[in-house]
C-alpha cells in the first residue's frame, strides 16, 4: 500500500515537471511568434535577401543665373561580376573573357576579387565609367559570361573648364583615409567623393541618397525570381553658384595667358561673381581610367595648374597697402593729410638708399592725395618709420582681414601674413630695424597678402567699415520641383570702428589715382567712374615685377551697386604692366555689357592685345 502511494506521488512530481516544462515551451513559443515574431520574419528575410546599391545621381552646379548647368551627369555603366556565381571549372575561362571585353588585363581584373570572396554571392564592381557598345557586347556575350552584370553610375561632365575648374573642383573614388573620416556619415568602399573646390565644400548636398536593389536568394545563394524589390535613389540638391557665367568668361578673357588671377566682389553682400586663375586645368580628365596619371602629370607642371590663385596664393601686396596706410594715418591723425614730405627720388638709411620708383629729382612736395595718386614711396617710407611704427601698421593691416582666412566657402586657403618684430626675432634671432617698417609701409618685405584679402580691402573702404564673407554659393535647390530649400545671407566677416569720414577720404583719394595719378592712362574708362590703386611688387628681378590692380566702381553709386575688380599678374609672365588694364577691361565688360573684344575694341586696348589678351 505504502509502495503504490511513493509510486503515485512520483507520478505526479513527473507529471508537474511535465506540465511545467510544456508551459515554459507553449510561453516561449508564444513569445517567439506573436511577442518577437515580426523581429525574427524580418531577421530572417535580412539573411535570406542580397542588396544591391543603385548610386545617386550627383546636383547639377549652376551659376547665378540658374539656366544652363554647368556641371551636370552623363550616363555611363560600371561593370561587375559575382564571384558565386561562377562556375568554378570556368573561372579563369569568364576573367579572360571578361577583361579582353573591357580592354584589361585578365590579372587585373583577378586582382579586384580577392581569393577570401571567390564564393561570395555579392557583386563586385570590376569597372566604371564603361561606354554603352562595350556592355552591348558584354549583353550579346552573357551566356559566355556567368556571374556578369552591369549597372548605371552616372560620371560627372563639367561643360564649363578653363578656371572655372577652380571654383567647381572635381570628384573622384573615395581614398582609404577619407572612408576613416567620413564612414558614419554613410559613406562607403565604391562612394565617389568630392576632391576640390565646391565639389569638395558641399559633398554631402551634392551626393544624394543611394538606392538599393533588394533581391531574395535560396540556402545557396541563388536568386529566386520575381523577388526584386527597388528603393530608389534620391539625387543631391542643385547648386546655384554667385558667379556669373558671363562674367567669368569676361574676367578668363581679359587675364589671358598669363600666369595670374582675377576676382570680382559685390562687396555689400560678399558674393565672389568672377574669379579666375590661369593656369588651369579640365576636371574631366580625373573621369578617366588614368585619372592617377593625369593628377601626377597636373601636379608636376611647373606652372601649378591646380592652384586657385584668387584664394590660395599670396604675395607682397605691393603699393596697394598704400590704401591701408593712407587709412592708417587718418584715423591715428599721425599726420596732417595736407602735410606736404619732399620726395628727391631716394633717401638713405642706415646704410641703405632706399630709391622711390621715380628716380632724381623724383616726385618733389607731396601731401597725402598726391603721394598715394603718385604712389610714392618716399612719403610712405617716411610716414611709416616715423608717424605710424611697425605695430600699428600691422594692427591695421589686420583689422582689413590681412594673416587670417576670408573664410571663403572653399575647402583651402592661405591667411597671409603680417610680419610683426617678435616674429621676426623668433623666425631669425634678429632685431627689427627701421628699414623693415619701411619696407613694410610699401606693402613690401615679409608682407604677404591673396587677391581675395586684397578684395576684401577694397570692400571694408567701399562699405565704410564693413567686410562680407566672400561666398559662392548662392542658393541650395531642389532637384524636382527646383524650389529654394536654403539661401546663403550676407554675414558680416570684419567690422571696423574707424569713422566713416576716413573711409570717405580714401575713397576720394583712390578716385584721384585714377584721375590724376598712376592708373590715368590704362583705367580711363567713360562708361563708369573707377578709384582704386596700381602695385608693383619687386621680386628680386631686373626685369619684371608682379603687377596688381585694385579697384571699384561705379565710384559715385552707393555700395549696393558698386563692384570691386582686383587682378594679379606674377612676375613669371613677360612686364607689361598688364594689370590696370585688365582690371578696366572688365569694368567696361561688365557696365557696358560688352564682350572681352567689344570691350577692347571701346577702350582702345586692341593694339595691345590678342584674342584672349596676349600682348603682340
Amino acid at each position: 500500500m505504502e509502495g503504490n502511494e511513493g509510486i503515485s506521488r512520483r507520478g505526479r512530481a513527473l507529471g508537474f515537471v511535465i506540465l511545467a516544462m510544456m508551459s515554459l515551451y507553449l510561453v516561449k513559443l508564444f513569445s517567439m511568434q506573436i511577442i518577437r515574431g515580426e523581429d525574427y520574419r524580418r531577421q530572417s528575410q535580412n539573411i535570406s535577401q542580397r542588396s544591391k546599391k543603385i548610386p545617386a545621381q550627383r546636383g547639377e552646379i549652376y551659376d547665378r543665373n540658374a539656366t544652363v548647368p554647368m556641371v551636370l551627369n552623363i550616363d555611363s555603366f560600371a561593370v561587375d561580376i559575382t564571384p558565386g556565381e561562377v562556375p568554378p571549372e570556368q573561372y579563369r575561362t569568364v576573367i579572360a573573357r571578361l577583361a579582353a571585353k573591357l580592354g584589361m588585363r585578365a590579372s587585373d581584373v583577378e586582382a579586384k576579387i580577392p581569393a577570401t570572396v571567390r564564393r561570395s554571392f555579392q557583386a563586385i564592381e570590376v569597372r566604371a565609367n564603361v561606354p554603352y557598345e562595350t556592355i552591348a557586347s558584354i549583353a550579346e556575350s552573357i551566356d559566355d559570361l556567368p556571374g556578369v552584370s552591369w549597372h548605371s553610375k552616372p560620371i560627372r561632365n563639367y561643360v564649363e573648364t578653363g578656371s572655372i575648374a577652380h571654383i567647381i573642383g572635381y570628384v573622384g573614388d573615395i581614398t582609404r583615409d577619407e572612408l576613416k573620416l567620413f564612414y558614419n556619415k554613410g559613406y562607403t568602399t565604391s562612394s565617389v567623393i568630392g576632391k576640390a573646390g565646391i565639389e569638395k565644400q558641399y559633398d554631402e548636398l551634392l551626393r544624394g541618397v543611394d538606392g538599393f536593389e533588394y533581391r531574395t536568394v535560396d540556402v545557396k545563394g541563388r536568386y529566386i525570381e520575381n523577388s526584386t524589390t527597388i528603393k530608389p535613389p534620391v539625387m543631391g540638391r542643385n547648386l546655384i553658384l554667385t558667379i556669373d557665367r558671363k562674367w567669368q568668361t569676361l574676367a578668363e578673357d581679359a587675364l589671358g595667358d598669363r600666369i595670374g588671377s582675377a576676382v570680382v566682389l559685390k562687396p555689400s553682400t560678399g558674393e565672389i561673381l568672377a574669379m579666375a586663375s590661369y593656369p588651369a586645368y579640365d576636371p574631366n580628365l580625373f573621369g578617366k581610367d588614368n585619372a592617377s596619371e593625369e593628377y601626377q602629370r597636373l601636379l608636376a607642371d611647373p606652372a601649378n595648374p591646380l592652384l586657385n590663385r584668387v584664394v590660395n596664393a599670396s604675395y607682397p601686396p605691393a603699393s596697394t597697402f598704400k590704401v591701408i596706410m593712407s587709412t592708417a594715418l587718418l584715423a591715428e591723425e599721425s599726420i596732417s593729410p595736407e602735410k606736404r614730405i619732399d620726395c628727391p627720388g631716394e633717401i638713405e638709411y642706415g646704410d641703405r638708399v632706399f630709391r622711390c620708383h621715380i628716380r632724381r629729382p623724383g616726385h618733389g612736395r607731396l601731401d597725402m592725395r598726391g603721394a598715394l595718386a603718385q604712389s610714392c614711396d618716399v612719403y610712405y617710407w617716411t610716414v611709416g618709420r616715423d608717424y605710424l611704427g611697425v605695430e600699428r601698421i600691422a594692427k591695421y593691416a589686420e583689422e582689413f582681414g590681412f594673416g587670417k582666412s576670408a573664410e571663403i566657402d572653399l575647402p583651402s586657403q592661405t591667411a597671409g601674413f603680417v610680419p610683426t618684430p617678435q616674429w621676426k626675432e623668433r623666425k631669425f634671432h634678429e632685431r627689427w630695424l627701421g628699414g623693415d617698417t619701411m619696407n613694410m609701409s610699401i606693402g613690401q618685405g615679409y608682407l604677404l597678402a591673396s587677391p581675395l584679402q586684397l578684395a576684401n580691402m577694397v570692400a571694408m573702404v567701399v562699405n565704410g567699415g564693413v567686410v562680407y564673407r566672400p561666398h559662392l554659393l548662392k542658393e541650395v535647390r531642389d532637384p524636382s520641383s527646383g524650389a529654394v530649400i536654403s539661401a546663403t545671407r550676407p554675414d558680416v566677416l570684419l567690422k571696423s570702428d574707424i569713422k566713416p569720414e576716413v573711409f570717405a577720404r580714401v575713397r576720394d583719394d583712390m578716385r584721384n589715382v585714377i584721375t590724376n595719378g598712376t592708373a590715368q592712362f590704362p583705367m580711363k574708362n567713360k562708361i563708369v567712374q573707377l578709384a582704386g590703386k596700381t602695385g608693383t611688387a619687386e621680386v628680386g628681378l631686373a626685369d619684371r615685377w608682379h603687377s596688381w590692380m585694385v579697384a571699384y566702381g561705379p565710384y559715385d553709386a552707393p555700395p549696393e551697386e558698386a563692384v570691386v575688380v582686383v587682378v594679379m599678374v606674377e612676375a613669371s609672365n613677360p612686364w607689361e604692366w598688364w594689370a590696370p588694364y585688365a582690371t578696366n577691361i572688365i569694368f567696361q565688360g561688365i557696365f557696358a555689357d560688352q564682350t572681352y573684344q567689344e570691350a577692347i575694341e571701346a577702350l582702345g586696348f586692341k593694339y595691345l592685345s590678342g584674342p584672349r589678351g596676349r600682348q603682340e
